[in-house]
């Protein structure tokens, strides 16, 4: 599978920062980019779902639709592990880490690889909420 690129807007969207932030960090050497085809500067998806584990920003959902999962966020495929039937499909959602199980077919249906844009959409009736102890 292909990894997927992101241009300078595109990126700097996921991380929650200007494009000049994304720019600054690319010729800083944080961050590393190249040309496309069409010479513009993109960034590679696998090394952004790297880069993104030390960046704790939210971005905006993507999606364009309606649902009554309230539980959303968007951000990068780190990790997949797959075996024949099943796969650890690892987002990096700004500073959280989500992991969902799912069918290997759906990871190859889905295209996800490491770098890939995804939503993880929570839809549950068994959550827990803690607060802070009184110390």
């Amino acid at each position: 599978m292909r990894v997927p690129h992101y241009r300078i807007a595109e990126t700097a969207s996921l991380l929650g920062v200007s494009d000049d932030t994304v720019r600054r960090w690319v010729d800083g050497g944080q961050l590393p980019a190249e040309r496309d085809s069409a010479g513009r500067l993109v960034v590679d998806g696998a090394a952004l779902a790297e880069f993104t584990r030390d960046q704790a920003r939210t971005a905006p959902d993507p999606s364009a639709v309606g649902r009554s999962a309230r539980n959303r966020w968007v951000g990068l495929v780190t990790e997949i592990v797959s075996d024949k039937v099943m796969s650890q499909v690892e987002i990096q959602c700004g500073p959280h880490r989500v992991v969902s199980l799912m069918s290997t077919e759906a990871v190859r249906e889905l295209g996800l690889v490491p770098g890939s844009l995804a939503v993880a959409v929570v839809k549950s009736t068994n959550v827990v909420v803690e607060t802070p102890g009184e110390g």
